[in-house]
């Protein structure tokens, strides 16, 4: 097979700390080869240094040859003139990607434009193919502001994929999205290796990792600790990382125990109706969330279930419908955890001085963040960096200690895990339910794993279509639809 991209002894550096040990790879047309690790364990870095977008204050070392053109990454600078047109990248964060004030369309059209060379009304009409084909239609004239987490990373891969390049490095490519949206991209992918690309996917997600196929790499704590065929991996790991690893699979999680709710409510909705974009998400909507409740919610990528959370926060409002919320406390303490934590926290504040920031406002004591960094398996020395310098699941874990310092009545947890490893994403989960059960938090929580809900939520609350929300439904958890009207039905179910 044609080698499109070989990394030789390719390692990463913050200061004299090494963050990646020296990793070779390997990648051929016409076989994917996937990096699959926990949070923070540098497999992003990883990818960030053979594509030449290290972040500010770490350097790589090693070579890597790009479809016939040799590197040093100790020289940086070599790879712009690569970028688009031989090696794409769809990142981790779409957020920090998209141009916040271009509408999708224009963001997917000017690769085509500028590095295809097509004139921009042949450029237009390959943007608008593209974004059909991820089930964008009609997202093109929206800002990214006014797209969900999914369909944003969706724009980012179109964009990634518009200059036409053989080799696409995907960054943790299905994070926050359904089950649906998830193959869809999958597919996507596959089909740019089936016509002779190389393709580098860099996941915590197993699924993913299962359906690619190919090479495989395992990554923990800046090293290689297994690699080899997909199947054989997956199927017969001889590492116990590898083998916890997959041991953590939601699936595997025993069912927790369910409970009905009990006492009056922190939060109520009434008749809430709303429509975004001449699509109406949901109508006649009431919610009861009581103290220590664990309400999911479920539907495919667009269908509002941010759109709901933020109007429970105050932060939208209903086209019809009231919320009330428990009289006497603190607005403070009804909280969101966000499903794009880079737009949570101030780019150019390093992370300490944000929590000691929030301690100050809030008259918080400071003595509880060790121990909650010791829980979130979170190093101290992150909190001398800023957000850009963190991998994205550090970063949403520091967003929910960040939270848990508020002890919030409410939280709304919008998909909390997608950024995550399976172990952590366990972790995470168990302590967001003992939160709730122990401080009589309520919380809603935003997942596209139906197995993630079935052994979490008391119950389950499904917005969409019947059509979309039926596929991959969580199995065990009382649910209810929000595309019908719902009067009394969720505060009962």
């Amino acid at each position: 097979m044609t080698i499109l991209l070989n990394a030789e002894n390719v390692s990463v550096h913050a200061g004299a700390e090494q963050l990646v040990e020296p990793v070779s790879i390997t990648l051929q047309a016409g076989r994917p080869f996937t990096i699959l690790g926990e949070t923070g364990s540098g497999k992003s870095l990883l990818a960030q240094a053979i594509v030449g977008t290290l972040p500010d204050g770490l350097r790589a070392s090693g070579q890597v040859t790009l479809d016939g053109h040799a590197l040093d990454l100790a020289r940086p600078g070599g790879h712009r003139a690569l970028w688009g047109r031989v090696i794409g990248v769809l990142p981790q964060e779409p957020w920090l990607s998209l141009d916040p004030l271009m509408k999708a369309r224009a963001q997917v059209a000017e690769g085509h434009a500028l590095v295809r060379g097509l004139s921009w009304e042949d450029a237009g009409t390959a943007a608008d193919r593209d974004l059909a084909e991820l089930g964008l239609d009609g997202a093109g004239d929206r800002r990214p502001d006014q797209l969900s987490g999914g369909m944003a990373q969706r724009v980012a891969f179109a964009a990634a994929r518009a200059a036409g390049a053989r080799i696409v490095v995907a960054d943790e490519p299905t994070k926050g999205l359904d089950v649906a949206r998830r193959d869809d991209v999958i597919e996507l992918l596959m089909r740019e290796v089936r016509e002779g690309g190389a393709l580098l996917t860099i996941t915590h997600d197993l699924a993913l990792a299962r359906r690619m196929g190919g090479d495989l790499a395992v990554v923990l704590k800046g090293k290689v600790v297994e690699r080899g065929p997909a199947d054989q991996v997956l199927t017969n790991p001889q590492h116990d990382y590898t083998r916890r690893l997959i041991a953590a699979d939601p699936s595997s999680w025993p069912q927790g125990l369910r409970r009905p709710p009990q006492g009056a409510p922190v939060l109520s909705a009434r008749d809430l109706s709303v429509t975004r974009g001449g699509k109406r998400l949901f109508e006649g909507l009431d919610i009861d969330l009581h103290p220590g409740e664990i309400v999911g919610i479920w539907g495919p990528s667009g269908c509002g279930k941010s759109t709901l959370g933020d109007i429970l926060l105050g932060l939208a409002h209903p086209d019809r419908g009231t919320v009330t919320r428990c009289a006497g406390i603190a607005p403070v303490r009804f909280q969101k955890l966000y499903q794009d934590p880079p737009s949570a926290f101030p780019r150019h504040v390093r992370l300490g001085q944000a929590l000691d920031d929030l301690v100050r406002l809030h008259g918080l004591n400071a003595a509880r963040i060790p121990g909650l960094m010791e829980r979130l398996r979170l190093s101290p020395i992150l909190l001398s960096r800023r957000p850009t310098g963190v991998s994205g699941g550090e970063l949403q874990r520091l967003a929910l200690l960040r939270v848990l310092l508020l002890d919030p009545v409410f939280l709304f947890a919008d998909e909390p895990t997608s950024r995550l490893d399976l172990i952590t994403q366990a972790e995470v989960t168990e302590l967001l339910s003992e939160a709730a059960r122990e401080t009589g938090m309520a919380l809603l929580i935003v997942s596209h794993d139906p197995d993630l809900l079935d052994r979490t939520a008391d119950r389950v609350i499904s917005l969409g279509t019947a059509r979309e929300s039926d596929a991959g439904m969580p199995r065990g958890v009382p649910r209810v639809s929000g595309g019908e009207r719902l009067r009394d039905r969720v505060a009962s179910a």
